[in-house]
């Protein structure tokens, strides 16, 4: 693994970054496809993908580890180091979410009314972390440009997009919170705890987004 993460670092500073944030997409991916096959109550597939999303998490601590490990200090970045890691960091928190709600979702059946909304959520969230993924994804250009002209732009315009993103994901959060209180006078307490808990859990997706989002924004301004 020290000669991979060596080979990623000679061709851009960025690349492990890229190549962790890629472990972190097949975890987001693998937690679409357990919200899809809820709406058919197959509880046994979910509870598989539930476990493969769990090995993806795993992966994708590993090569967190892996990058932390080898970081070279004598390794010059266009960024400071410490800015890499927490990076690094964030990104890593984001499949920890994935993991976490996968967990809650099969720790109880869902209503079937209760599934569309949460889906509805979630899709808005991870519109936000598509976003972040395609801010990082766009790293090298950065450095080529020198951290400004029109590369720097696109950034902040996607950075800006992403925090409306979140802004949207907390109103709509907000409101399904509210329409479950003012629907369910008197829930049972393991569908109450569950449903709360999934709604916070899946806002935090698009909250770590922008913060990811926002820490590239900080390096620009820096620059």
């Amino acid at each position: 693994m020290r000669t991979t993460i060596a080979r990623l670092f000679g061709k851009s500073p960025f690349s492990p970054l890229q190549s962790h944030m890629k472990k972190v997409s097949l975890c987001i991916k693998k937690l679409t496809q357990v919200f899809e096959v809820l709406q058919d109550g197959n509880e046994r597939e979910v509870d598989l993908l539930v476990k493969e999303l769990s090995k993806l998490e795993h992966e994708a601590d590993l090569t967190k580890n892996d990058i932390r490990s080898h970081l070279p200090k004598s390794l010059f970045l266009p960024i400071d180091r410490s800015q890499f890691l927490e990076i690094l960091s964030i990104q890593d928190s984001i499949s920890d979410q994935a993991e976490d709600i996968g967990n809650l979702i099969i720790l109880h059946p869902l209503n079937s009314s209760l599934y569309k909304t949460l889906f509805d959520l979630y899709k808005k969230n991870i519109a936000a972390f598509w976003d972040t993924r395609g801010i990082i994804k766009e790293l090298n250009e950065l450095i080529e440009a020198s951290f400004g002209g029109i590369e720097a732009e696109k950034i902040k315009v996607s950075v800006a997009k992403t925090s409306y993103l979140e802004y949207e994901a907390d109103k709509m959060k907000h409101r399904l919170m509210k329409e479950f209180f003012s629907l369910n006078s008197s829930p049972s307490t393991p569908i109450f705890y569950l449903y709360i808990r999934l709604i916070e859990e899946i806002n935090q997706i698009s909250h770590i987004s922008e913060k990811l989002a926002n820490r590239v924004q900080m390096i620009l301004e820096l620059k």
